[in-house]
């Protein structure tokens, strides 16, 4: 377990004051504050394959059967009509991807030529073909793609990480969103846990006018920072003084109340990571000192992989410095129509920046304790809407998975000769969380905050853990 940041000394040191005093005598008086401190390491249920996730979040639903998810059936009954599904698509034509597909390494994964850099790492990819949630809506989906439940406050699964595992590096946030939508606060909020294992925000960046959900590409990280991570008003030595008679206050008040209480100490654990943060984000968001060969490897510099490939470079950093979950946003993959257009300027934004991740993190022997998932809240239809677009599909689509001990050279389940469903092995949001927290060593069953009198956990009632894709 980690001390406390506040320690014996810092209360020593202020003593004359009266504050630092009281202070010390609030610490002493309950020593468990130490052995509770909410971001202090704890040992996972059982032995971890991953210390760390970077979720590369892709917002708007890619279209898998354009993608990953190859379809030689499709591409015979191109132009046919689409089979009745529960009676909504007996009108609609069947539309065969306007790109080719074609077989990639050792393990000959059928990848899109929309992504050449990442068809490079399929021996590294876990392809999982059959993924499926409860709601065709974006916003429901989003949430539950994030916290388990289509319409609750809930928590997200990065804060149940958190909250699970704490975090190695004391002077920054466990848990750091770059990029995040401007309306989907849920996706890193901790609802009910304490607010010290929410996601920190970086960056984020919504298109005026499109709901939320209509978004950049990539966002804004030009400039990205964590809000008010400098105080132009007060010297450090200022701050901490400032800081030792608040903490001291709210130390005092934890006394009083009998020396137990998540939402006081959550309090002075927020503060005093504030405080330490000031001076390490800086140099861990500093990309200047990369070298020029790590920087062409994100595409940093070329227009259309810029910004994403910074966030990823960044994400590289983050895990570096012992953060445990981190994710990224990229929007814009609702091509209801113009599709041949958008999906390529997307995937071109992303392709080469993804492909960078994954081969400096190998490179660094970082990959085999990271697991980098890729996906969205759901798919596309194999019918097209209107002549260029596909409608929204949440009973099959396709997401993948790499390190952090999952297989490689990989498909997992599989959708019907169409990619409408999921018909093999399928794999709910539920059963997703539940095997994302097993390779962190976390039993989702167990993983449990009592709160409103019963115990909740991030997959409900529901879950199960996809061993056979685990290495």
């Amino acid at each position: 377990m980690n001390s406390p940041s506040y320690n014996r000394r810092d209360f020593l040191k202020t003593s004359s004051s009266g504050f630092g005093y009281l202070a010390f005598t609030a610490l002493a008086q309950q020593n468990s504050l130490q052995a509770s401190a909410p971001l202090a390491v704890k040992q996972p249920h059982f032995p971890a394959r991953a210390k760390h996730v970077i979720f590369l979040c892709m917002q708007g639903a890619p279209s898998h059967v354009d993608l990953l998810d190859y379809k030689p059936k499709l591409i015979a009954d191109s132009g046919k009509n689409a089979p009745s599904v529960a009676g909504r698509y007996g009108q609609a034509k069947l539309m065969k991807s306007p790109w080719k597909f074609s077989q990639h390494g050792k393990s000959g994964l059928w990848i899109s030529e929309l992504l050449p850099n990442l068809a490079k790492h399929a021996d590294d990819l876990c392809v999982i073909n059959s993924m499926s949630t409860d709601l065709p809506a974006h916003p429901q989906a989003f949430t539950q793609l994030h916290t388990g439940t289509t319409q609750f406050v809930r928590p997200s699964l990065g804060s149940w990480a958190l909250y699970g595992l704490g975090t190695t590096n004391e002077n920054l946030p466990g848990f750091i969103t770059i990029n995040p939508p401007a309306n989907a606060t849920r996706s890193y909020g901790s609802a009910f846990l304490p607010a010290i294992y929410q996601g920190t925000k970086i960056g984020g960046n919504a298109l005026p006018g499109g709901g939320g959900f209509a978004r950049r590409n990539g966002g804004g990280t030009e400039q990205a920072s964590i809000a008010n991570i400098k105080n132009p008003r007060f010297t450090t030595e200022a701050q901490r003084t400032q800081l030792d008679l608040v903490q001291s206050l709210n130390k005092s008040r934890m006394v009083q109340d009998g020396g137990v209480s998540a939402e006081v100490e959550g309090v002075i654990e927020s503060y005093e990571l504030a405080f330490r943060m000031q001076a390490e984000v800086p140099k861990v968001l500093d990309l200047t000192k990369e070298s020029t060969a790590t920087k062409a490897l994100y595409g940093i510099d070329d227009a259309e992989t810029d910004t994403f490939g910074k966030q990823c470079l960044m994400a590289r950093k983050l895990v570096e410095a012992g953060v445990r979950f981190i994710e990224i946003t990229h929007g814009n993959w609702d091509q209801h129509f113009n599709l041949k257009a958008t999906l390529e300027r997307n995937t071109n934004a992303i392709d080469k920046p993804v492909a960078g991740l994954l081969a400096d993190l190998k490179a660094r022997g970082l990959l085999k304790d990271t697991l980098v998932i890729w996906g969205g809240e759901f798919g596309r239809t194999p019918h097209s809407q209107g002549d260029d677009g596909r409608d929204h599909n949440n009973k099959g689509f396709t997401m993948w998975m790499a390190g952090g001990g999952v297989k490689g050279g990989m498909n997992y389940g599989k959708t019907d000769d169409y990619g409408y469903e999921a018909v093999e092995n399928k794999m709910h949001i539920h059963d997703w969380h539940a095997t994302v927290l097993a390779l962190m060593g976390l039993d989702h069953e167990k993983l449990t905050y009592r709160y409103a009198g019963r115990d909740f956990r991030l997959t409900d009632v529901y879950g199960s853990v996809a061993k056979e894709i685990m290495a």
